[in-house]
């Protein structure tokens, strides 16, 4: 008896360090992840000034059509242009093509058809992609911002992120059935980016979409965004399996995503939108807005504003963001812009600082009409007496622009909101820092805004979680993730829901790949814990500089060691990934004396996979540190997608960047990098071999394996 309670006690002590080291992991790729959405965030600011001098360099003279299409967000076409643009009909299908074929309207057979060949890892041809998209685009336009779905006597499915994993959307298809009238269904946003099916998933929900118009509902998600997608690998996927007219079905989905729906209301009870809600959420604001101006939800909406018609003004204009971003040149040299607290929480007189902006361009404006009827030989009166019906045009104006201003700033924290914030244990309402946009918000707010709107549950999605759903702030928000594996094989589950009329969620857990099922709990939580900690060791390398320096902070006598404590409190004050540094410790250092650490030596262990000693060592680091915005402009640079970048192209690439991130690199310590990594010597880079070459690799790995194997069973 004894000796059974003594195995009991070891196995739960096991059982327990095990769901510790499961916690930690799950904690370290969720923070990474984090951080880099935040840095995301910021890159809508940097990256206008810098396609712009992209625009002006002769090397990208062809650059210019891509980059018009990716980042220009306020078109002048209309629609019969738009749909002269993405005409379909003059693209020839070739005779060996072995896909699939769609006839319009879709039929039943044209999309279990075209689920098939996708299951088959078959392509579809580029003009039934662009027609079908067409199609999407125009339906889309219909629907309203937020879609009322009635249960009447059925079931409806609601499924969270898919995040390009098309073996879950084909799992949940073969457990719960295709999409039907009998078979409702709700997406709730984020199909697309960091798996390797994201078009695929949209072509065959867009075709369900235009089956069952009335069955099938599509949300918004914050990953349904260009800016977005240029980082986290939709834009790279979409290039790369169309070829020829990726740029022309990039911008159809840049439309198609502005003018999704952004939320979806069931039996007037159940609330569904992607990320949330906030305290000043308002569902009958967002009832009323034009939805498609928010073409990205990282970036205000590029209005052209008229000034009330007169008979000096009538022919003129002001671009509100033109006008904001010269005065901001004008102001602080063109520096960049820092973000504060979040996206749409930024300082308190935000809003003033645009109307003042604004005020400045209505007087420049009026200052070029002076002018003008001064070289006319009019009266143009006093310099400094205005006439009273010019104050009162310019008191008229501004006051229309300010609210204009602050409307526009309304709807747009409405939307960031609904598609990026998160819920909260505590009461209250503030700012997501951890993301860079939206908000936290607690129970409370829950309550508040649920009641307010007579609903009594709301389903959200945005966040991974481990058993693919979870319950919070008193069972009245649940979420669901429908990407399992999504972090790694075995990181987590995925899951969707069934609602029927008495509206009690029935959350269906699955996992969509069976390796992981013949692993016992140590090697899938081992193996989980090892993808995490490459990546952790990657983000620690990409902030070696940063690092250093605060390690030479706790070191003024230039040792070259600190101790662990101050070890960990660097780490964390440098990465802001809130992670249990001590714990990671034994992870994370392999060897140090008297509780001393040589930090030196420890980076040395942070390796770099086939390093050339002639690279300037700051320029390796700055690439790796920026890999993620770095292979986004490479992708536009190879505008015919080959792959392959010249010499010349590398260099002037360089030296853009390099200005940009305010650093100083000789074009000799550029070439010298291009040379090295040109392995096959044919003068030109594999901008794929470019990114592996930077590749971190694990000196710890087999340590690591080695003393696991020695645990316990």
């Amino acid at each position: 008896m004894r000796a059974a309670l003594l195995i009991q006690r070891w196995y739960r002590q096991y059982v327990a360090r095990l769901e510790m080291r499961r916690r930690c992991t799950w904690n370290i790729f969720q923070s990474i992840e984090y951080a880099g959405e935040q840095d995301q965030i910021k890159v809508p600011c940097s990256y206008p000034r810098f396609t712009k001098k992209l625009h002006n360099s002769p090397v990208f003279c062809t650059l210019g059509n891509l980059i018009s299409h990716i980042f220009r967000e306020n078109d002048m076409l209309k629609d019969i242009e738009w749909e002269r643009y993405f005409n379909y009909k003059n693209i020839e299908i070739p005779e060996d093509y072995c896909g699939p074929h769609l006839t319009f309207p879709l039929t039943v057979s044209n999309v279990t058809e075209l689920v098939e060949a996708f299951r088959n890892k078959q392509q579809l041809h580029s003009r039934y992609v662009l027609q079908l998209l067409g199609e999407t685009w125009r339906l889309l336009r219909l629907l309203p911002n937020i879609t009322h779905v009635s249960t009447c006597h059925k079931e409806i499915t609601i499924c969270g992120d898919l995040h390009g994993h098309l073996e879950d959307l084909l799992l949940i298809f073969y457990k719960n059935g295709l999409p039907s009238m009998e078979t409702p269904y709700v997406f709730n946003g984020d199909y697309v980016d960091r798996g390797k099916n994201s078009i695929e998933i949209l072509l065959i929900l867009f075709a369900f979409l235009l089956l069952y118009p009335h069955d099938v509902h599509l949300n918004r998600g914050n990953h349904e965004d260009h800016i977005v997608n240029l980082r986290y690998g939709f834009t790279k996927e979409v290039l790369g399996k169309y070829r020829l007219h990726g740029k022309k079905i990039l911008k159809l989905l840049q439309k198609i995503f502005s003018w999704m729906p952004l939320a979806t209301v069931i039996d007037n009870k159940i609330l569904i939108v992607h990320g949330g809600i906030s305290d000043t959420t308002d569902l009958n604001i967002i009832a009323k807005m034009d939805r498609h101006r928010y073409v990205s939800s990282l970036k205000p909406p590029k209005q052209r504003r008229p000034l009330p018609k007169s008979k000096a003004t009538s022919d003129h204009d002001i671009d509100v963001e033109e006008a904001e971003e010269g005065a901001r040149d004008n102001i602080d040299g063109g520096a960049e812009r820092r973000r504060v607290s979040s996206l749409t929480n930024s300082s308190p007189s935000a809003g003033l600082q645009r109307a003042m902006v604004q005020r400045r361009s209505l007087q420049t404006l009026d200052d070029e009409l002076q002018e003008r009827r001064r070289q006319a030989g009019l009266n143009v009166g006093s310099p400094h007496r205005e006439p009273a019906n010019h104050q009162s045009f310019c008191s008229d104006a501004d006051a229309e622009l300010t609210e204009a201003v602050e409307a526009d700033a309304e709807e747009w924290k409405q939307i960031v909101d609904l598609l990026w914030s998160d819920p909260m244990t505590v009461d209250g309402c503030m700012p997501n820092e951890v993301r860079g946009g939206g908000c936290y918000w607690g129970p409370d707010v829950t309550e508040e805004v649920l009641n307010r709107h007579h609903m009594q549950l709301l389903i959200r999605s945005h966040e991974c979680k481990q058993e693919g759903y979870e319950f919070c702030h008193n069972r009245r928000v649940l979420t669901i993730f429908s990407a399992s594996n999504y972090y790694d094989e075995g990181s987590n589950r995925g899951a969707y829901i069934r609602l029927g009329p008495d509206l009690v969620p029935r959350v269906i857990q699955y996992q969509a790949t069976r390796t992981t099922l013949d692993l016992t709990l140590r090697q899938s939580v081992g193996r989980t814990e090892r993808s995490a900690m490459r990546a952790l060791r990657q983000q620690l390398f990409a902030h070696k500089s940063d690092l250093i320096s605060a390690f030479q902070q706790y070191d003024p006598d230039n040792t070259g060691r600190i101790s662990l404590k101050d070890w960990a409190v660097a780490l964390e004050t440098v990465l802001h990934l809130a992670l249990p540094w001590r714990v990671l410790r034994s992870q994370l250092v392999n060897s140090a004396q008297d509780g001393m650490l040589d930090y030196h030596s420890w980076f040395r262990e942070l390796a770099i996979s086939n390093p050339n000693k002639d690279v300037n060592t700051n320029v390796l680091e700055t690439l790796y540190k920026h890999h993620s915005n770095l292979e986004t402009i490479f992708r536009i640079i190879d505008t015919d997608n080959s792959g392959l970048i010249s010499f010349e192209e590398f260099r002037q690439t360089w030296r853009l960047l390099s200005s940009h991130l305010k650093m100083d690199i000789s074009d000799e310590a550029i070439m010298d990098l291009a040379h090295s990594i040109d392995f096959n010597k044919d003068g030109s880079i594999d901008i794929n071999e470019f990114m592996e070459a930077f590749r971190l690799v694990d000196n710890t790995h087999h340590d690591i394996s080695s003393n696991q194997n020695r645990a316990p069973p």
